[in-house]
């Protein structure tokens, strides 16, 4: 009896310093935030099993609870997972096609650690000149005065039919790291194991459950919407001014397909031509060249259907020309083509403006 109960604490004495040992491990591994988006509220799904697998093999998963949020961003953050992801294994229910699907991929390796080298700017530098992005490693956050930031979100984004986007953040930077496609549960025996475990887990009864499937069902629920957000055109930015003393100092572009780019000085005055999604919301911030350092900021918002068919028609290479005038209002053009936006809104530039915030320390 005592030899057992010795070799009973020796094990759980073990167990215990492996335990405590992993969670050294994790304290010396890199963070990252997770989130789970979905288009919006009516396409909600709910993750049952959960991995992020990491290149160093620490546990990771997903946050709690439902998706939520709108495409590319959930709104809300969770628990910082450790390491570096590589891939992931979700099983989820979608609740508005009442199905259960499986999402089990790994991302490509050396594009993971290609950009966790990576920290893209959202400010000025100020010990030297601006880069789009520096290799300086995972630490990097334009907190206390830096000027880039490094890998923060991973981010996934739910749509019908088992599509799925991934991306990742650098603080304001979001980048589309890939399309995946999750498979529909079939083994009954699996699926009726997974419905329990989803009814435990969010604490459902089985009449709610079925309730639900019917109130919620979605019937023409189709990814497409979501596939064309993707298409890419290679086309650039040109912001020009009939006022010879105004400076550009930063442009940020939303897309349909849920990135997002900043351009600082000096490239956003000689921007490259690259394939890009279909812009949502264009910011651009600016110095008039007045004596008190007077900023403007500018909003330009589009309708994807309208300018897709414009990028459609426009060739190879297409330049989205901006023309600030000496009063500050903004003329639009695609390759010197007159161009309507669906909003164009000009303001006093405010560093509590939100999309303002990656130029709060310009100077």
């Amino acid at each position: 009896m005592d030899r057992l109960l010795k070799i009973g604490s020796s094990v759980l004495f073990l167990l215990l310093f492996i335990q405590i040992i992993r969670c050294e491990m994790k304290k010396n591994l890199p963070e990252f935030g997770v989130e789970i988006c979905s288009p919006n509220n009516k396409y909600d799904v709910t993750p049952i099993y959960d991995t992020i697998k990491t290149l160093e093999g620490v546990a990771a998963g997903l946050p709690y609870g439902s998706s939520s949020g709108r495409w590319g961003d959930s709104g809300s953050t969770w628990t910082k997972q450790h390491g570096t992801p590589v891939g992931a294994d979700i099983v989820y229910y979608s609740r508005y096609e009442d199905v259960f699907y499986r999402l089990n991929v790994d991302f490509p390796i050396d594009t993971i650690k290609d950009y966790m080298e990576r920290a893209y700017a959202r400010i000025d530098d100020a010990n030297g000149e601006t880069e789009e992005y520096k290799r300086l490693g995972r630490d990097h956050k334009s907190s206390n005065g830096k000027s880039y930031d490094s890998f923060s979100d991973l981010v996934f984004g739910f749509a019908p039919k088992g599509m799925v986007v991934v991306w990742l953040n650098f603080g304001i930077t979001r980048i589309e790291l890939g399309r995946y496609q999750a498979e529909i549960l079939t083994d009954r025996a699996v699926i009726e194991k997974t419905r329990q475990k989803y009814l435990a887990k969010y604490r459902l009864s089985s009449d709610r459950y079925d309730e639900a499937a019917k109130e919620y069902f979605l019937e023409d629920a189709s990814p497409a919407k979501w596939d064309n957000y993707r298409c890419r055109y290679h086309w650039r930015p040109i912001i020009s001014s009939e006022n010879p003393d105004l400076k550009l100092i930063g442009f940020q572009s939303s897309y349909y397909n849920g990135e997002i780019e900043c351009m600082l000085r000096p490239w956003i005055n000689h921007p490259v031509y690259k394939e890009r999604a279909v812009p949502f919301e264009i910011n651009i911030v600016w110095m008039t060249g007045k004596k008190d350092e007077e900023k403007k900021q500018a909003f330009l918002y589009f309708n994807w259907q309208k300018v897709n068919e414009v990028f459609q028609s426009s060739g190879d290479r297409i330049d989205m020309q901006v023309k600030i005038s000496k009063e500050n209002t903004l003329e639009l053009m695609v390759n010197d083509q007159s161009f309507v936006a669906d909003s164009i809104r000009v303001f006093d530039w405010s560093p509590s403006m939100l999309s303002g915030r990656m130029y709060k320390n310009v100077k």
